[in-house]
């Protein structure tokens, strides 16, 4: 899949692309997407999990920012808090804030970026290595949802742009794998998993296997549920259903249109 934002202006617009999971129950877990970035100058491509302004946990990567010259590739770690709000949204003078460098150029291949999300904890990595540890007051307590964008609105501070060609950020894979907030998924798991100690209880998720999809592996322990279609009834797991913005635009130099 694609996300592409192109060089030509719509009325003074950019058009830019967004994908967001249709749930939002997602509350604690690991979010991991396999992406290749793109090596025009003047994009954001961003990773996150958003419930709202003030409780975003945020992988953010500025083309503008690659320089292959001296192998520096910087990625954005955020969370947006209350504090961040009172400071205009600049998370850079709350201590959340972290732009942490890629041993590798994300233009040229694909790579696994993930974020795992516990109580009080953000952990950040890339291909299984962790980038930064964020904790405290910040880390959001609401569930939420995922989001992936490409966008870019021409501010010379974030995103720089427009691209001088159309640029594409390409995703390989989502996974996630996450506790909802859902009151009957609660009561559905203390149901099947009355022993959470007990041998088999857990069901291990290998780190980068980017073939390795949980839904594919039934039967891993008694307690696992994976999704199965809609015409099958009994306990399952719902697919991430994704919706799709097709062609939005954002502003040159202004602020996003409703998509933060």
């Amino acid at each position: 899949m694609q996300l592409v934002v192109r060089k030509q202006l719509v009325d003074d617009m950019v058009p830019v692309a967004e994908i967001d999971t249709q749930r939002q129950d997602v509350f604690y877990g690991t979010f991991r997407a396999s992406m290749k970035m793109t090596g025009n100058p003047g994009t954001c491509a961003a990773f996150f999990w958003y419930f709202n302004d003030t409780q975003e946990i945020d992988m953010e990567f500025l083309s503008k920012d690659f320089n292959p010259s001296n192998n520096s590739y910087p990625v954005n770690l955020v969370l947006q808090s209350r504090q961040a709000a009172e400071a205009g949204y600049n998370a850079a003078s709350t201590g959340n804030f972290i732009k942490a460098f890629l041993p590798f150029d994300p233009t040229t291949d694909f790579h696994e970026y993930r974020i795992d999300y516990i109580p009080g904890r953000v952990y950040f990595y890339a291909d299984g290595e962790v980038l930064a540890e964020m904790t405290g007051s910040a880390v959001p307590t609401s569930p939420g949802h995922l989001i992936l964008q490409h966008w870019s609105n021409g501010n010379p501070l974030w995103s720089g742009g427009p691209p001088p060609n159309d640029s594409a950020l390409t995703v390989e894979y989502v996974k996630a794998y996450f506790n909802s907030s859902l009151l009957q998924r609660h009561a559905d798991w203390a149901a099947r998993c009355t022993n959470a100690t007990a041998p088999g209880a857990i069901c291990e998720i290998p780190n980068l296997d980017k073939d390795w999809f949980f839904g594919l592996h039934p039967n891993m322990t008694p307690n696992q549920t994976v999704w199965v279609s809609d015409e099958n009834a009994g306990s399952r797991l719902e697919i991430l259903r994704w919706w799709t913005i097709i062609s939005a635009l954002l502003l040159v130099n202004g602020w996003l249109l409703g998509l933060w």
